[in-house]
């Protein structure tokens, strides 16, 4: 049941960044939690370390991954193959615009996408519909609006420089967090609370060292003192607790100057930075771990390797997605999407190990799941000549052969192939002759150099059955024969 504050908000249009509503679309918290906190913007937070840390983690990784376009083949296999060389192909993979490289293009929008959970690029489309070309906007200056009179209408709205470019969605690539479904939640406002804890902890530990890392003390002398000799003594002495004075001062009349120990605060301080740095990594879905932060473990496993495959499964991947969706839906025209797919490639995370790359290559090529030649592009490697068939190891072989010497196993099937023919041409000689009848004895054990017939000939009305085995040597050959009457 919806609370009266709920109910006025509603009443005048203001539904947060979660609900729908006609007009401004808003990204940052309605209701705030915390008390008056200073904005200070994308160049405040990211004077934040670990805030830093975990964007350029993000951005990085994500730029770096190649993205590659693929052309459907005609059937209901699903087969595809690289589109090299198409203009998808070079919008995405080589060259966004004149100005940036693919790299500096996604770092840009990723940035804007983590602090304010939407990337915004305009779309230059050719008379054809074609987009040749992506201009990244900041976010800060782009402003979505639905319309009231088409509620299913929106505009995006680009200030610079006290202008305002409007522009339709087929002109802009928006890339969103999650929200409304119109604009995403501006992460930034949401964690504005624990980046200004960041850098108020920050600042005072700032201010410590200024005095050169002196703590207060106590000075004390063994009679009383008229307030002006007081003050004249914190003139005199204030380099004990604070400025660069490193200069040799002397105490007169049995004067003692006695330091503090660290204060609670101080201490506490030390534990509200460490735990800054936990906290906006949980913000950015990331574990402390890989912003630097050596104090604590994480449940996505204690090696390396666990941390990274953690990274890419429940981070990346999820962004990577949403990305490629986007792309697909805004960049590709109807037709195009019937043709084409866009697909980061994550294969990229292996380039860091040799070892990792040699070990599944081989294992790809040896099974048949790759050519050499698809291998060998994947490491930038060129092409050779016969390496474009798929092949496997001659060791898989079937069960029942398991044991069994390749030359062996080719002898026993050319075996085969010559006792079918003779037995063939055996069966054919039965037909012709009313005096020879010929029968190959049933199952015959492919394995043994041998064939077994059961010969009946008539002669003189009686009748004899002999049994003639035909003996072969191990490559296939006629060594003998032995007969023997029924």
């Amino acid at each position: 049941m919806a609370t009266l504050f709920q109910s006025i908000r509603r009443f005048f249009g203001n539904v947060g960044s979660t609900g729908q509503q006609e007009g401004i679309q808003y990204t940052e918290p309605f209701t705030k939690v915390y008390e008056t906190t200073p904005d200070y913007g994308i160049d405040g937070a990211l004077q934040v370390s670990a805030v830093w840390a975990a964007v350029e983690l993000l951005s990085d990784n994500i730029a770096s991954l190649p993205i590659f376009v693929y052309e459907r083949e005609p059937g209901e296999d699903g087969h595809k193959k690289l589109a090299r060389g198409t203009p998808l192909w070079m919008l995405l993979h080589e060259s966004p615009n004149t100005m940036h490289t693919p790299m500096e293009f996604w770092q840009y929008l990723t940035l804007n996408y983590l602090l304010r959970g939407n990337a915004y690029a305009k779309l230059n489309r050719n008379s054809a519909g074609e987009v040749i070309s992506m201009t990244p906007l900041a976010s800060d200056q782009v402003e979505v609006e639905v319309l009231r009179d088409k509620p299913q209408s929106i505009i995006y709205k680009y200030y610079y420089e006290g202008q305002v470019a409007v522009y339709s969605p087929d002109s802009i690539l928006h890339w969103r967090d999650k929200g409304n479904g119109i604009v995403g939640m501006s992460r930034l406002d949401y964690m504005r609370s624990s980046v200004n804890v960041a850098i108020g902890a920050q600042n005072h530990t700032a201010s410590v060292f200024k005095k050169s890392a002196k703590r207060p003390g106590v000075f004390m002398i063994d009679r009383l003192l008229t307030e002006e000799q007081r003050a004249a003594i914190r003139q005199n002495y204030r380099g004990l607790v604070e400025g660069n004075n490193d200069d040799l001062l002397v105490l007169e009349a049995g004067a003692k100057f006695e330091p503090l120990s660290m204060t609670p605060a101080d201490i506490q301080l030390l534990e509200t930075r460490k735990y800054s740095v936990e906290d906006i990594a949980r913000w950015f879905g990331i574990p402390g771990a890989m912003i630097n932060d050596t104090e604590k473990t994480t449940t996505w496993g204690t090696g390396i390797d666990h941390l990274i495959q953690g990274f890419y499964k429940f981070r990346l991947r999820p962004m990577l997605e949403s990305l490629e969706q986007v792309l697909e839906k805004r960049v590709l025209t109807a037709g195009q999407r019937r043709r084409y797919t866009v697909e980061f490639s994550l294969d990229a995370i292996l380039r860091g190990s040799l070892k990792d790359r040699l070990e599944i290559g081989a294992q790809a090529v040896q099974n048949g799941l790759m050519t050499r030649n698809e291998w060998r592009q994947l490491e930038n490697l060129p092409p050779i000549k016969g390496a474009d068939i798929l092949t496997a190891q001659v060791n898989l072989a079937p069960i029942a052969t398991l044991g069994q010497s390749t030359q062996n196993i080719q002898t026993i099937e050319k075996m085969a192939q010559t006792q079918q023919m003779l037995a063939q041409r055996l069966a054919d000689l039965s037909t012709k002759s009313d005096n020879l009848s010929v029968s190959v004895t049933p199952n015959i054990q492919f394995e043994m150099p041998e064939l077994k017939l059961n010969m009946d000939v008539t002669k003189d009305q009686s009748k004899s059955t002999k049994n003639i085995k035909l003996i072969r040597d191990d490559n296939g050959n006629l060594i003998g024969a032995e007969s023997n009457e029924a």
